[in-house]
């Protein structure tokens, strides 16, 4: 019996290391201590989450989860939402391309 609690101790002390080594091992990314991100890249995360939005609301209206009326009201105020930010976008850059819209430009295949 004495030698199961011993076990049974040297398992606890273990566990307990471990633990701690895991919570307090734990080392700081490098964005952990960037600043805040801009609104700029707050737009833009906004923008790209409108979009994915805007794509499961297809892929369900397809699937047939949303009736017709449903679908153009929610895909209407998306869209809504998504010209907002953009506008917004618009206003920081002055109008100037945001660097994801230059890649979009690069990439596109000429004529």
């Amino acid at each position: 019996m004495t030698a199961e609690w011993i076990l049974v101790a040297i398992c606890c002390i273990a566990l307990a290391i471990g633990t701690l080594w895991f919570v307090f091992g734990v080392r700081l990314d490098a964005s952990d201590a960037a600043p805040h991100r801009s609104k700029l890249d707050q737009l833009l995360e906004r923008r790209d989450t409108i979009y994915e939005n805007l794509r499961d609301l297809r892929f369900e209206h397809r699937a047939g989860k949303f009736s017709e009326e449903d679908y153009e009201e929610m895909k209407r105020a998306l869209e809504i939402e998504a010209a907002k930010v953009i506008g917004e976008m618009d206003k920081l850059t002055g109008g100037a391309p945001t660097p994801a819209v230059r890649q979009a430009m690069a990439e596109r295949p000429r004529r």
